[in-house]
Order: structure tokens, then sequence, then C-alpha cells
């Protein structure tokens, strides 16, 4: 029996809207559920009555987190108020809601397995979703063009945001190929599925009905009128302008019998039988042709990648050049004339709403939960081991520090373990950068000092980040990929530890990088003194849980007074396996006193790494000055 997860679907509109985003994760979220899923449905809401009543099985969640959840089985929806306040005529306007705190509450309260969001753009219900995650996080784009081109100022604080994402997945290739260009990654296909719509009854003998939805450019639908006016006089066909705004365009004479505006494009759809979308590529609205083929209608669209794609080049419906009003009023007059082809295309349709049912989005989407799911670690380890283990004494452990063999460390290995004794350390791990001779050296004299040295070492690969060996014997040259280091280091029966994973002050492996080798990490570095912004070390503590892989800490000290800044109580252990298990169990803990220590280092770090070196000179400058002016006034 396939596994069953606790997801958490994000939506970035409103629940009242009709949305293709918003039916998307509303129609995934239903099939889901019914699949023995626990599912939850968050979104912005206005209405006051749905977001107090989420609001209080919140609150009744954090005694007893399964309240959050349907009892009977189905889809828990929670509104978690508007993104921004809404002006209604004769009412007052309120103050924002504070989505992001209500979403904050809900991913802390809930035991999930998934938090899957949909157009995770920032600032978005999908964005702060990602910023509290705790859960394996998967993101889906629709139809990005805008957000795409929107962004690209805020291209930095938008890539913070979607390197939280475990997998990404894309409803048409050409939104895919769009986002490759931006913001690289793979991205894989769930298209979206297709609601059948019961078709309307319309009398026999009713001219043909041509629908045209505003959601494109103005430009498009200049096109179709004009498109009209050259259908021949007799052709028997009437067409509707949907429009979500209300507004009607200025129709010439010719048309004004035959046209007419409308609001209600579900209704419309249920009973059009062409649909017509004719964007010049500026604004596409492949929705509209998906809901044409649940509604049974025959499609008529400007060709571009992400139409031809629904219409599967052609097979599902007919396509003119963008902009090309000749061949658009052809196709119209061909499939107005002709109820033969209008016929096999319909049948085409209805052939795609099986092909294309939400139960094959449902089909996909699992396979990526399970194939995410599969990444994470066992949580049972080695009893056996655990449990000899489990009867040794308990001892402090720093798992990262340098000596005067790394370039740039200048502390004597003698001074490192006469340090780590005073401070009560009961076991080291040596970890110099592309060196391990210092490491060697060390567990050569370790028994003199009465600390145990486990040999490492801190191994920079060649565009990947760095990596720690523990327990090698062999010295592994730097410039590897990250795959070849880590295969050189199981070679040697050595484990994998990763240091400062996310801190991009450092040489890291991106996240791509680590999900790619993540079932061959043994242990991640979750806290590491020296790092000057927290949100680091919280990325690593974040990525450690969600993949269930062992956490570690060091002080990464590259003086004697920074060891043991920070520390591991565990139990004692003899070798990679006892050690590992021991790691399980353990708990990090520091000194006040060198936690300040750290702190100061890492402040120095921020200044010298983070400050453009002009503005060094300049600061450099500034304090001899300071200094000059003040013993000349002596």
């Amino acid at each position: 029996m396939p596994e069953r997860f606790a997801i958490a679907q994000v939506a970035p509109r409103a629940l009242e809207d009709e949305h293709d985003v918003g039916t998307f994760a509303a129609e995934l979220s239903r099939e889901l559920a019914g699949r023995g899923h626990r599912v939850l449905l968050l979104a912005p809401s206005r209405s006051p009555e749905l977001v107090r009543e989420s609001r209080k099985l919140i609150r009744a969640a954090r005694e007893r987190p399964e309240a959050l959840f349907d009892p009977g089985g189905g889809v828990r929806v929670l509104g978690v108020g508007e993104l921004l306040p809404v002006h209604r005529r004769g009412v007052a306007p309120s103050p924002p809601v504070d989505i992001a705190r209500t979403i904050e509450d809900v991913l802390t309260v809930a035991k999930l397995d998934f938090v899957h969001v949909h157009e995770p753009w920032a600032p978005s219900a999908g964005s702060v979703a990602l910023r509290h995650s705790r859960a394996l996080n998967v993101g889906s784009f629709h139809a990005p063009e805008e957000r795409v081109l929107s962004t690209q100022v805020a291209r930095r604080f938008v890539e913070l945001f979607f390197g939280r994402l475990d997998a990404r997945t894309a409803s048409y290739q050409a939104t895919a190929d769009l986002l490759q260009r931006f913001f690289p990654s793979p991205y894989e296909l769930l298209r979206p599925g297709v609601t059948p719509t019961e078709r309307a009854p319309r009398p026999d003998g009713a001219p043909i009905r041509i629908v045209f939805s505003d959601r494109e450019e103005r430009a498009a639908l200049r096109l179709f009128l004009r498109a009209l006016r050259r259908l021949p006089e007799a052709l028997p066909w009437e067409a509707v302008v949907v429009s979500a705004t209300g507004a009607v365009p200025t129709l010439r004479s010719s048309l004004r019998e035959r046209v007419r505006v409308a609001g209600d494009e579900a209704g419309e759809l249920a009973q059009a039988d062409v649909v017509v979308t004719a964007s010049l590529g500026q604004v596409t609205a492949p929705g509209v042709l998906v809901r044409a083929l649940g509604a049974g209608a025959v499609p008529v669209a400007a060709r571009l990648p992400v139409y031809e794609e629904v219409l599967e080049h052609g097979d599902l419906g007919l396509l003119f050049e963008p902009a090309d009003v000749d061949v658009l009023a052809a196709q119209l007059e061909r499939v107005v004339a002709d109820a033969a082809l209008r016929e096999q295309l319909a049948r085409g349709a209805e052939a795609a709403r099986t092909r294309l049912a939400w139960s094959r989005v449902a089909d996909e989407a699992e396979a990526i939960y399970a194939g995410l799911a599969a990444l994470r670690h066992g949580t049972n380890g080695r009893p056996d081991i655990r449990a000899r283990v489990g009867k040794k004494k308990l001892i402090d452990v720093d798992l990262h520090m340098h000596t005067d063999h790394s370039n740039d460390c200048a502390t004597p290995v003698e001074v490192l373990l006469a340090t780590a004794r005073e401070v009560g350390l009961g076991a080291i791990a040596v970890t110099d950068h592309n060196e391990i001779s210092g490491a060697l050296d060390a567990r050569a004299k370790a028994a003199e000092f009465g600390v145990k040295v486990i040999v490492a070492e801190e191994v920079k690969t060649a565009d990947q980040g760095e990596v720690i060996g523990l327990f090698i014997e062999e010295k592994i040259p730097r410039g590897m990929t990250l795959a070849e280091t880590i295969a050189e280091i199981r070679r040697q029966g050595g484990l994998v530890y990763v240091p400062h994973p996310f801190d991009r002050m450092h040489a890291v492996p991106d996240y791509e990088h680590m999900l790619a080798v993540v079932g061959d990490i043994d242990a991640i570095e979750v806290f590491n003194p020296r790092i000057a912004i927290p949100a680091f070390n919280e990325e690593a503590v974040r990525f450690a849980a969600k993949y269930r892989i062992v956490g570690g800490a060091g002080s990464d000290a590259h003086v004697a007074r920074g060891l043991g800044s920070v520390r591991i109580r565990m139990r004692d252990f003899d070798g990679p396996d006892e050690f590992l298990e021991s790691l399980r169990d353990a708990d990090i803990t520091g000194t006040p006193s060198s936690l300040r220590y750290a702190h100061v280092q890492a402040l120095k770090f921020l200044q010298t790494r983070a400050t453009p070196p002009a503005a060094r000179r300049a600061t450099r400058r500034r304090k001899v000055a300071r200094a000059v002016a003040g013993r000349g006034g002596s």
C-alpha cells in the first residue's frame, strides 16, 4: 500500500476568486484526500466566518495537532485572512490581516510531510509558507510570464525562497523553459487537469456561439473583433466577450447585433461551441483553453508555445499565427460552417478529458512526493549498536577545528590538544583544510593529553563547496566533484559530514547539490558559531530535520581560544558506527563565555567578508586619521 502523507497545499489567491491556480490546488487536494492522504488547503480568504473558524481550529490544534485535519478524511480548508485590505462601498476598510502569523501557526502546529506551494513568488502566501515550513517543499509554477519579469529587481530575495524548494513543477513546458532561463533548476511537468463541464442545452438551429475571454491583453480582443467583421454575413454565428471587469468594448455597427458582453465565464463556456484565445504573446491564458476542453467546445488559438502544448499541437483545436487576422477569420469561418469538423474536434476533446483528468495530476504528484520521501533517512539507525553505546559515559565533543597544518590557522597541534583538555572536551575532530597531517599528528599525541581524536579533513570540492570526511586515514585531494569526494570518504570507511551547508559567505554546496547526494550524507553541521547570520544555521537545522539527517556541531576554531565554544554532549564511542549512533541522541551545548567569543569572531568575519574591499579600506583610513589626530593633540 502506498505511503500516506500529511500535506498542506498553499494557494496564492483568495478562495472566493475563480482562478486557475486556486482550482489546481483545490482539485489536487480533493484527489489526494480521496486517496487517504491528510490534506490542508491554505489560502487567503475574504470570509470573516471562515477566517474565525480557521483560527479557532489552529488554537485547538496547539494542544491536539490532529484537530487541524478533517476527521472525515476530506480536505480541511483554512482561510488565512486577506493579503490586502478590501474596500467595499458603505463599509469602512479594515486593516490587512497578518497572514504570515496565521500560516506560521499552522505550519508550526501541524505535523506535515509536505508543503506544496503554488506560485511561490515573493511576497505571497507561498513565500510565507516557505519561510516557515519545516517539511519537504514542492513548488508549482503555473503561467508566470509577468511574475518572472517583475521579480528580476528582487531576484536575490526571490531566489532565497526558491532555494528552499525540494522539488519544482511547471504546469506547461513553456513555463518550465521560461523559468529555466531566469531561475535554472530541474522542473518536472505537472500539467493541470481538465474538469468536465455539463453543457447547457441550446435550442435546435441556434447560431454557433463563439466565446472570447478578456484574460488576454487588449490587443487580442481587438484582433478577435476584427476577425468577426470579416466573416460572411450569412454565416450563422453569435459571439460573447467575457469581461471580468465589465468593460464593454467599442463595437462597430456590423457587430452590435451579434456580439454581447457577459461576466460569467463558466456559464458562457458551458454553452460555447467555439472558444478563441488570440494573444499576441504578451499575456497568455492557457487556463481558458483547458476549461474549453472541459466544456466540449472547439478551441481556436494563436500559435504560441503554451497554447500549442494545451491543444497537443493542433490535435484538439485549430491554430493561427499570432496577429494574423486573416487566418483567424478563415479558421472561424471554417469551424462555423463545417459541422463535421466541429464534431471531430469535440470527440478529440472528449478523449482528452479522460486523458487529462485530475486523477492523472494526483498520480504524478504522488510520484513526486514518494520520490522525495524516499530521500529521507531512516530513524531507527542501528539499535544493537545504540544499546551498546548507551552504557558508556557522556563526553563533550567538538567536531570542527583547525591546526597550523591548515593554511589559514596558526594553532600548533600541542596547543590545540592542551586547550581541548582544559575546556573539558573528551573528543575532537581535527578538520584541517585539504590536509590530514595535523589530524594524524594530533591522534598520535592524543593519549598524552587524554583527549580522543577523530582524524578528519575539510575538503574543498571543484565548485560545490566543502565537505568533511570523519574517520579517514588518507589525505583526499581538493578539486574533485562533491560526488567524487564523498565516494573517496566512503572508500576509506569514513563518515560524510557537511559543514556550514547554507552559509553563503563560505564555499558551500547549494541546495540542489545537497539534494543530489542527500542519501550519502551521514551528518550535517547544524550549528557553527562562526557563522555571522543566524538564519544560515537555521537553514541547516531545517534541512537536517526534513531529511531526518543526524545533526552535529563544532566551533570551527581557527585559534585555540575558540575551541569548545559549541560542543556536543554525547556518549563515548569507538569507531564511526558507534559515533553515528551516539550522535543520534546527542545534545548541542555551549558556554556563555566561549559563545561570546564566537560571536565576536562571527562579527569580524562578517566585517571582512561581507563588507566590500573599498569600504574596508576607507574604514581603515578613518581609523588611522583619528589615531594621528589624537596623537597630535596630546
